[in-house]
């Protein structure tokens, strides 16, 4: 389990055969969970600037690739005795995102992003969402896209600086918002479930 708070902007020293190396301060350890632009990946090794690590066919089929190049934001998993912040982000990628439009405030930023219109019911207006792994507050829903205001601070340390109108995103819904739509799904197919039922869907996750 991750927060969506970037720890470091790391650099991808090499991206291929589904290997990803990255140089980075952090010191992981094999079998480590790092969130890399928000997707969820396996220490394979470790080097003395950094790490491996490796990408299933089933990530690649989700993610954006090019994302896996230059800086990126890294997160290591949450541990028992961190304090809690962000929100709680699996690092599993629901989809890409695409910018729409970035609009400059006063004090702040406003990022429309699109996606596919079957990912907004699981968009919450005034919820948290993780774009490359960043922990945000969504401020409007719309058919199929939906407002980020991204305050100076988050800008400065992140890579958001560097999006510009069309700049792909790693997305990730917020997961209570999948869990309780995926119940519901399945409650209108039969005529109860038992918490068995329920345990068994979020597993699934």
């Amino acid at each position: 389990m991750f927060t969506g708070l970037i720890r470091e902007i790391a650099t991808v020293k090499n991206y291929s055969n589904n290997i990803l190396t990255i140089q980075s301060k952090y010191q992981a350890g094999l079998g480590d969970s790092i969130a890399i632009n928000g997707v969820c990946l396996t220490v394979i090794q470790v080097n003395d600037d950094g790490f491996d690590l490796e990408l299933a066919d089933e990530t690649r089929s989700i993610i954006d690739e090019s994302k896996l190049s230059g800086k990126v934001h890294i997160e290591p998993a949450m541990q028992m005795s961190d304090r809690f912040e962000g929100h709680i982000v699996q690092g599993h990628v629901d989809c890409v995102g695409v910018v729409e439009s970035i609009i400059a405030l006063e004090n702040a930023t406003d990022f429309i992003i699109k996606v596919d219109e079957k990912y907004i019911t699981h968009i919450i207006p005034k919820g948290s969402i993780t774009i490359d792994g960043i922990s945000l507050t969504v401020n409007d829903v719309n058919k199929n896209s939906f407002r980020l205001t991204i305050i100076p601070h988050t800008l400065r340390e992140t890579l958001m600086c560097d999006y510009v109108v069309g700049t792909k995103l790693n997305i990730e819904t917020d997961v209570f918002a999948r869990y309780i739509d995926h119940i519901l799904q399945h409650r209108s197919k039969r005529k109860s479930m038992s918490w068995g039922d329920v345990d068994n869907i979020q597993m699934s996750y």
